[in-house]
């Protein structure tokens, strides 16, 4: 059972690529994931044997990331040196081995302005249909608290589902904000009930917010919801700020409607500022939940379903529980299993049925016994 099957690391080798490696190391075990390590050189007129040296110190570099990683008990393979731009080759690398996810740095921010993020992943988040984790300079691995900033479109519907997964498996408290934007400003010399205006816009918002929240599992998770009024991308720093956030997730989209420029424009200004790593994404989950078709023992289909149970994949849980049914029909841990991933899905007849077969087997068990 894979949630994320392939990282793609794409590592500049600078000061800060030593945390970046730490946290991707962190990631895939938690995930049981493959790294796969990029490197991209600039496309630049060496003479052959400039050019020669310059790749085979490349290469003895990333071999020896590679043999930190595998060190770690993490799987790996044949590091990728590219030669190119440095975005366009990422994300051309991350679909040709299809990876769930692009791990790359925050890179050097622009000095000059209040922007903590540097060209290259910038480039790479905006250009690329895959997600991507960026890793902020020096920050360590932790994922107790989670942001996700939702304005109810088919991005954010996407955020928020890989939110709640990635939530469940590190068991962290995750909080939902969306943020009115008020079509008037309070300052124009109109006379208009701007308080009556208010109240009713906000009574309208948390009823369609509240909706689009019902079509999520958030059973058994520590979450909060905040409406916040104002300008998208300074409620949102300020519900990181209140929240004390490890990690944001959001979607983007560079698409042309009113509504999907106008989630560009706050994601592409939130993530220049975030202080903490940030996921995007557009239309590519991160957990793609993938199933080894394998014959394997009950061990192995107890522990994947309880996996599965604890990430919030209900359906899918039942069927390995079921398949451990197959190999021992009286297995107890297996019928209670199964009993509480219907509950969550609030299948009461098949709650019942399950309690009462566990039941059964022990009424038996004890009889026997006397």
């Amino acid at each position: 059972m894979k949630l994320i099957d392939r990282i793609l690391l794409a590592t500049d080798f600078k000061g800060s690529s030593e945390n970046l490696v730490r946290n991707a190391i962190e990631l895939a075990r938690a995930y049981e994931s493959k790294i796969v390590l990029l490197h991209v050189l600039p496309d630049e007129k060496y003479e052959s044997k400039a050019k020669y040296v310059i790749e085979e110190a490349a290469k003895k570099q990333l071999d020896k990331i590679r043999n930190w990683i595998y060190a770690e008990g993490i799987k790996t393979e044949t590091p990728i040196l590219e030669h190119g731009s440095f975005s366009e080759r990422i994300i051309q690398t991350a679909n040709l081995i299809d990876a769930n996810v692009i791990v790359i740095g925050s890179g050097e921010p622009n000095k000059t302005e209040s922007i903590r993020l540097g060209h290259t992943a910038e480039l790479v988040v905006q250009q690329s249909d895959r997600p991507v984790w960026v890793v902020k300079n020096n920050t360590p691995f932790k994922i107790a608290s989670i942001l996700c900033p939702v304005d109810f479109s088919p991005e954010s519907e996407l955020a928020l589902k890989n939110s709640i997964l990635i939530a469940r498996r590190f068991n962290a408290e995750l909080n939902i904000v969306s943020v009115i934007q008020l079509p008037y400003h309070k300052t124009t010399g109109l006379k208009v009930d701007w308080e009556e205006k208010y109240e009713t816009s906000r009574s309208e918002y948390i009823k369609e917010f509240n909706t689009f929240l019902k079509k999520f599992n958030l059973k058994s998770m520590d979450w909060e919801k905040e409406v916040m009024v104002g300008d998208p991308s300074i409620e949102i720093l300020k519900a990181l700020s209140n929240y004390e956030s490890d990690l944001v997730i959001m979607g983007f989209t560079g698409m042309s409607s009113m509504n999907k420029e106008l989630l560009g424009r706050t994601t592409k200004k939130v993530i220049r500022q975030l202080p903490c790593s940030f996921i995007t994404l557009k239309s590519i989950d991160i957990i793609a939940l993938k199933l080894e078709n394998r014959i394997q023992g009950l061990e192995y289909h107890y522990n994947s379903g309880m996996q599965l149970l604890e990430d919030g994949f209900f359906n899918d849980a039942i069927n390995e529980f079921k398949a451990c049914l197959t190999i021992n029909d009286m297995h107890l841990p297996t019928l209670k299993g199964i009993a509480t991933c219907y509950e969550e899905l609030g299948e009461i007849d098949n709650v019942e049925k399950y309690n009462n077969m566990e039941e059964e087997i022990l009424s038996r068990v004890w009889d026997y016994d006397e």
